[in-house]
Parts: structure tokens; sequence; C-alpha cells
């Protein structure tokens, strides 16, 4: 089976809209979303315009702050503990990558946990491998809901997860474990990928490489989650040979129309998370 991401995303936005509804009736106002965006990237400029489109369309009031490539540090630090002490914005996100000048690091750890949308914050990954209750990172969790989609019993399955970012890689890797998989990270050191990758029942692939999973990486009846976005002459492919996987997998997420929709989605989800935590 293919793995419908843009349905699963849109099955989801009406859910949240439902939710957001009921929250405005109880307590008279709606949840607040400002992204920061900085610079001229254009996926990013993609990605920021989708985000803002999605929000507004659930009823999740959404701004972005636009600051030119070459802003200082403390302009954008400023601006985020003023977002930190603003009743009206539940979530706040800075859209990676961030230009030399500033420093990823500094700029995560000044969002207050509370108001941390993308789960980067030190508090939410410490929370999210502890077991405790969190802000999970957007992709993981987008990943995960589709996996779920393909199989709801992930007790004992082997995950192998290619890619061990911040990001994506370690964040799926404690979800998987939360769900008792046993979990593989790869990463570029890892000696025989294929071998590891042909022992999986479950495969994330998220490393940005071009059709890098062949279909002999893959067992028979296992599971594909491609987290890959990578751009080649012949448009858009993710880090899993498609055309060879699909004939193999039990279930494959395509690309685009797989991950990328639900990263959006599962945003949403966070920001009337934060809301509900900062309310209750």
């Amino acid at each position: 089976m293919i793995i419908d991401g843009k349905k699963t995303a849109a099955e989801l936005r009406q859910e949240l809209k439902k939710k957001i509804t009921i929250l405005k009736s109880t307590f008279n106002t709606v949840p607040g979303l400002t992204v920061i965006l900085i610079g001229e990237d254009p996926a990013s400029k993609i990605y920021v315009k989708n985000k803002e489109k999605f929000a507004k369309e659930i009823g999740i009031n959404s701004e972005v702050i636009r600051y030119p490539e070459n802003v200082e540090e403390k302009v954008v630090l400023d601006k985020i503990n003023e977002l930190n002490k603003d009743k009206k914005i539940s979530g706040i996100l800075v859209q990676l990558p961030l230009p030399k000048q500033i420093d990823k690091r500094k700029v995560i750890e000044t969002i207050l946990p509370g108001k941390d949308v993308d789960g980067f914050h030190p508090v939410n990954v410490g929370n999210l491998s502890s077991g405790y209750e969190s802000n999970i990172p957007c992709t993981p969790l987008g990943c995960y809901l589709l996996l779920k989609k393909a199989e709801k019993n992930l007790n004992g399955k082997h995950a192998v997860v290619i890619g061990r970012s911040n990001l994506n890689g370690k964040p799926m890797a404690q979800l998987l474990l939360k769900e008792n998989c046993t979990v593989t990270i790869t990463h570029s050191k890892t000696k025989d990928l294929k071998a590891e990758c042909n022992r999986a029942d479950i495969i994330i692939a998220a490393v940005g490489r071009p059709k890098l999973v062949k279909g002999d990486w893959v067992k028979k009846g296992a599971i594909v989650i491609d987290v890959g976005i990578n751009k080649t002459d012949k448009g858009i492919v993710g880090d899993v040979d498609f055309d060879q996987v699909s004939k193999i997998a039990k279930a494959i997420t395509p690309v685009p129309g797989g991950v990328g929709p639900m990263t959006i989605a599962c945003l949403l989800n966070n920001t009337i998370e934060c809301f509900k935590k900062s309310n209750s």
C-alpha cells in the first residue's frame, strides 16, 4: 500500500479545526503561532508560506516575522524574549537553517520549552527521551502517525532509522522505543547499511541522499517511511528508490505527498497542545 500523507494530513487538520472550535468556546480565544523567518532561503519560504496557509485554514492566529539575512543575533533573541512574554502566543518557531552569524543553539534555548512547537529545546528533548510528556518534533511525529496507519501494533518490531540528526533520527528512535520496537540507528559511519536494512521490519530514511535505499535493501513485507526531499534533474525524489521498493514493501510513503504534509499538520497539532497546557 502507498501511505497517503496528504490525505492523512487533511484528516488531522479537520480534527484540529474541531478542537479549535471547542477551545474558542471554552477560552474565548484561539492558539497563536509566530514563525520567525530569516533571509531568502527558497525552501524555507515555501515551508513558511504553507505553515501560514494551513494555520489560518484551521483557525490558528498565525504571524510571520521576517528578517533580512544579515540581521544581528541580538535582534532575534530579543524578539523571542518578547514573544515568550506575550500571552496571545502559544507557539514560537524559528525556521531553520539560520545564517552563520546566528547561533542555532542559543535561538533554540531562548524559546520557552512550553512554547517550543518544534520540540528542539533541551527540556523537551530530555522529556521525550525520558518517556515523559513533551512537545515532539513535527517530522518524527508525522512519520509515527503514518507508520501507525500502516501497522497499529509495533510491539517487538525491528526498526532501522537511517540518519541520526537531532531534528529527526534521534527523536524518531525515541518514539519507536516508546512503541516497544527494537531500534537500530544507522549513519554515515555505519559499516554495512544494506545488511542493517535487510533485517528491518520498519525503515525510516532521513539522510538527504537521493534513492539511497534500493529494492534489494528491503525485506518483503517491511514498512518504509521516506523523509528525504532531494532536488534532482528528474524532479523531487526521496531517500528511497520508490519504483523498486514499492514492489517489495508492505507499505511505503511517496515523495512528495508523504511525510511533508504531515510535518505541517503536526506543527499545528503541537501549537494547540501548547495552548491547552498554558491554559490548564
